[in-house]
């Protein structure tokens, strides 16, 4: 189990997730754009689903910078076709039950809750450059205004 997150200037660790409506989506399918992989600890958690409709409010404007949205969790593929139905999402969601790449980007971390110590997904962003670079980090993510704070800084990249 590995805590350490790829940094800024680092090459992002490389992926291949069953995604949301069957196939695939890895590192080599996004390289040629830039890519927000948005680390979430599961669908259908208050946080989680504010954090994704703010992402998919703005998907247009990710579009238009050339960005690649996608959302990743432990959750199964059915898991994230009933959450993107549920809230009409319509960004990418992978699917990594085997938490491979949460293990690879650092981000499945203890937590605490009421006492009690446990294993989970932090929420973390990553920006990705189209050379498949790690252009920024967001650990420990509030969900309220990150999406917009995250678009700012693709569109400068």
């Amino acid at each position: 189990m590995s805590n350490t997150r790829p940094l800024p200037g680092e090459k992002a660790p490389d992926f291949d997730l069953p995604r949301d409506g069957k196939g695939n989506i890895s590192l080599a399918s996004l390289r040629g754009r830039k890519a927000v992989l948005y680390f979430y600890p599961k669908d259908d958690t208050s946080g989680c689903t504010k954090e994704a409709i703010e992402f998919n409010a703005l998907r247009k404007d990710f579009d238009k910078a050339g960005v690649e949205i996608v959302g990743i969790s432990p959750d199964s593929p059915k898991s994230h076709d009933k959450f993107k139905a549920k809230h009409g999402l319509e960004i990418a969601l992978a699917a990594d039950e085997a938490r491979a790449m949460v293990e690879a980007y650092g981000v499945w971390v203890e937590k605490s809750m009421y006492g009690r110590k446990y294993m989970g997904v932090e929420r973390a962003t990553f920006l990705i450059d189209g050379k498949g670079v790690v252009a920024r980090v967001w650990n420990k993510v509030k969900a309220p205004g990150h999406a917009a704070e995250v678009l700012e800084a693709a569109k400068a990249l």
